[in-house]
């Protein structure tokens, strides 16, 4: 049958996926309950491990919704709008994605550092983290949203406009229903790559226990003292949280996309 890739090569495909990685996080989840069950209990809920994770999803969360509300106003603009360089910042969006993150740190600490040359120093500080993940995750948001802006019938948004509805209204009744499941989707990935990050926060971050440590700081803390177990328990833990909220706001964007289909 057309389009099917029959038994082999559903069987690569797992193969692939599996040394890829199931037996990674298998691996990892034996080693994090090496001490038993109470072992990892212990890890996951130190005093410093909750902060660490308090600090990670509560900042992640925070450049979730500020990746909602740019990354779907830089999509508008690039889809729905002409003006000189737009080629150029169309592809600066993606720009995140080939750098490595460690030199964007190196830049944010150089720019929001001690010796900050506009005077604004966001170092061993929360809103410096939210600065530096926001850099990171700036294209996900942009780049879900905007091939369903770009196969937007704007038919239904001149009809409206005729009938006096405004701007405002337009996109909240009209357009913000059909970009809603991309909008989740970006955000979802916007949230979970933030709290796994470690490159862009390690020099802007400070890695204060209780205050800027972020997750993966105190996972590699962990590892340089020596305590492995921890690391894997505090990693599973981390990865628990990102397949959880993956899993719900997919949901959420599946729902979404079938009200949506339903109501045209």
């Amino acid at each position: 049958m057309t389009g099917t890739v029959g038994p082999l090569g559903i069987g690569v495909a797992m193969l692939w996926l599996s040394v890829i990685v199931l037996l990674p996080l298998a691996a990892l989840t034996v080693t994090s309950f090496e001490d038993g069950l109470s072992g990892f209990w212990e890890a996951v809920t130190s005093p410093v491990a909750l902060a660490s994770l308090r600090v990670t999803v509560t900042v992640s969360a925070i450049v979730a919704l500020i990746n909602v509300v740019m990354g779907t106003l830089i999509a508008w603009v690039l889809v729905r709008d002409e003006f000189p360089g737009k080629r150029f910042v169309n592809a600066l969006i993606d720009l995140p994605f080939a750098l490595p993150t460690i030199v964007a740190s190196i830049v944010l600490l150089a720019l929001y550092g001690p010796n900050s040359p506009i005077g604004v120093q966001l170092n061993a500080t929360q809103p410096g983290l939210v600065v530096a993940l926001a850099f990171v995750t700036l294209p996900f948001v942009v780049r879900s949203v905007q091939p369903v802006l770009i196969e937007t019938d704007r038919e239904v948004e001149q009809a409206a406009a005729s009938l006096g509805a405004s701007n405002w209204t337009i996109f909240r009744k009209v357009v913000l229903p059909i970009l809603s499941p991309a909008i989740i989707s970006g955000a979802g990935l916007a949230f979970a790559r933030a709290i796994g990050e470690y490159g862009s926060v390690v020099l802007i971050g400070g890695n204060i226990p209780r205050e800027t440590q972020v997750t993966s700081q105190y996972i590699q803390q962990q590892i340089e003292i020596d305590r492995p177990v921890n690391a894997a328990a505090v990693s599973v833990a981390l990865l628990a949280i990102a397949f959880v909220t993956l899993l719900v706001l997919r949901v959420l964007s599946s729902r979404s996309q079938r009200r949506e289909e339903q109501a045209q």
